[in-house]
């Protein structure tokens, strides 16, 4: 009897930070994330208008886009561009993933652990866009309940196989880091505890680097509306007008990586 052949998943050739909030509160995530990241907005999209991309001023590719979600807080996702996404979406589902919602061109994933994400078409982006105003939206972190993190490791790891896979700074983080030329890379985070009920044990929200600017882009996103919610050593956690936490971390905003360390 032959073995059957398992073929990799389809390279990522570009990716997307979602920044998802309730549909009523959509018009202020959108003017809040535009200003950060000194984008502009594209025509609405989708059955209910529910689907913007930030598009950048300077010719730069696209790599943010917001969502108005009708049930829940939001918080994140990714979006993974491929060549070819019913390949992608077949291994993604070999290696654990469950498909939530197949449309005519892209799919929605879930994760093992429960985390949506989208395989979407390439559509030849290739240009990151630049730092802005001493930061720059570079990292979806997904926060896990400790009975799915060893598994999202593996799941993420083995999806992506292009990318670095390594244990974080600390023992509670992984790095699935991208290759050189993608915008947005993953971190994935151990939480101290499980969720109560055993639900919600896989959600995501958004970080940006900043550098040795955090304090001066937390006093920016304060006037543009945020509210600073708590100050660690290593990051500070906000929540933007529409509701969402996020956070402003000391990593270098051109390379990803903590100051003097590989991740």
């Amino acid at each position: 009897m032959s073995t059957p052949v398992v073929r990799p998943a389809p390279a990522v050739r570009w990716t997307y930070a979602f920044v998802d909030r309730p549909a009523h509160l959509f018009e202020r995530a959108c003017a809040f994330w535009t200003a950060v990241t000194d984008t502009g907005l594209s025509g609405l999209r989708g059955d209910e208008g529910e689907f913007v991309t930030l598009v950048p001023r300077d010719g730069a590719d696209a790599c943010v886009k917001v969502q108005g979600v009708m049930a829940g807080d939001g918080g994140a996702h990714l979006d993974l561009a491929v060549e070819d996404v019913p390949a992608f979406a077949a291994e993604a589902s070999r290696l654990g993933a469950g498909t939530a919602a197949a449309h005519e061109g892209w799919s929605v994933l879930r994760s093992p652990g429960g985390l949506s994400f989208c395989a979407v078409p390439w559509e030849r982006e290739a240009k990151r866009p630049p730092v802005v105003a001493d930061s720059r939206l570079d990292q979806v972190c997904l926060d896990l309940a400790p009975s799915v993190f060893d598994t999202e490791v593996a799941f993420w790891s083995a999806l992506l196989p292009d990318w670095s896979s390594r244990p974080g700074s600390r023992s509670e983080f992984h790095v699935v880091e991208q290759p050189a030329g993608l915008p947005i890379r993953i971190l994935l985070q151990r939480l101290d505890e499980e969720r109560a009920g055993g639900a919600d044990r896989a959600s995501a929200h958004l970080d940006l680097a900043c550098g040795t600017e955090v304090d001066a882009v937390r006093a920016r996103h304060e006037r543009l509306g945020a509210l600073l919610v708590a100050r660690e050593p290593h990051w500070t956690v906000m929540r933007d007008p529409a509701g969402g936490l996020y956070c402003l971390t000391g990593r270098d905003p051109e390379t990803g990586g903590l100051p003097r360390t590989a991740s």
